[in-house]
């Protein structure tokens, strides 16, 4: 191994798995200091785990971290050193967004998701408690681009009432968003929904949730703090809307010139020249 690595491994034993690894690392690390866990675990011909557990072998929290403490050889910067907590945060954060982004090299699942999501009239958008806000998030874009978007955040008979007068009133698919802790109300939501006709997608945290929907959207969530962040949830959220808007383009050029025609009289924003007014 190089000065490098050696410096990092001392007299640690490597598993083969993890040989594999420190020999990719070895041979391009000029390279490997931009790349994800995933995109690192390709290229070594290793799982994603296994990326994860050798940078653990070495002390670091994870990956996102070993890469942080590697690019000062790299890059010559004088007196390197780990990334401080909140740093490392955001690094895991940054990690998450990479997962996203590498599996929408086939955005299948988003697009026909999109498309069916575009043509429902009503839609429904759940999210209780800290799910809430995404939910929000992603109503308030959401209708920009579509003609009937009903928000349900509160739970009870309110939620209950909600998701009868959409059904009632022709829609066909329920969006969730059921970020952990997942508040088993949403959950129970989710079976009322799929009682009534309604199929189910859910913007969640991981593939193996313990509850079930037709489509699950999942990005991972920041664990680092105190409380979870969002980031990469928030993203997923937003290309879901992006893709809603391609599958409907006239309509999202006629409701966002009509939007716009509205503030514009209104007077609701300090024009900000350059930028999307949302």
């Amino acid at each position: 191994m190089g000065d490098i690595l050696d410096q990092l491994l001392g007299d640690r034993r490597l598993s083969p798995v993890q040989r594999r690894i420190a020999r990719y690392l070895d041979d391009h690390l000029a390279e490997a200091i931009f790349l994800s866990s995933v995109e690192l675990a390709d290229r070594a011909g290793v799982s994603q785990p296994s990326v994860t557990r050798f940078a653990t072998v070495l002390g670091f929290a994870g990956y996102p971290e070993l890469r942080q403490a590697l690019r000062p050889f790299v890059l010559g910067e004088r007196n390197p050193s780990r990334a401080n907590d909140l740093q490392t945060a955001i690094d895991g954060e940054i990690e998450n967004l990479r997962n996203v982004r590498d599996r929408l090299a086939d955005p299948s699942s988003v697009t026909e998701l999109a498309t069916r999501l575009a043509g429902c009239e009503p839609l429904p958008v759940l999210g209780l408690r800290v799910s809430s806000g995404l939910a929000t998030t992603f109503a308030y874009f959401a209708r920009r681009i579509h003609p009937d978007v009903r928000l349900l955040t509160h739970g009870g008979s309110e939620l209950s009432d909600g998701l009868h007068a959409a059904r009632r009133a022709g829609a066909a698919w329920l969006v969730a968003v059921i970020l952990p802790r997942y508040p088993a109300e949403a959950v129970a939501a989710l079976e009322s929904a799929r009682e009534l006709g309604l199929r189910t997608a859910v913007i969640t945290d991981r593939p193996d949730v313990p509850f079930e929907a037709d489509v699950i959207l999942d990005a991972p969530v920041g664990e680092r703090l105190v409380f979870d962040s969002h980031a990469a949830p928030l993203a997923l959220a937003m290309v879901l809307v992006e893709a809603m808007a391609d599958a409907a383009p006239l309509r999202t050029q006629a409701r966002l010139e009509e939007y716009e025609r509205m503030t514009d009289r209104a007077g609701v924003f300090v024009d900000q020249p350059g930028r999307l007014r949302t």
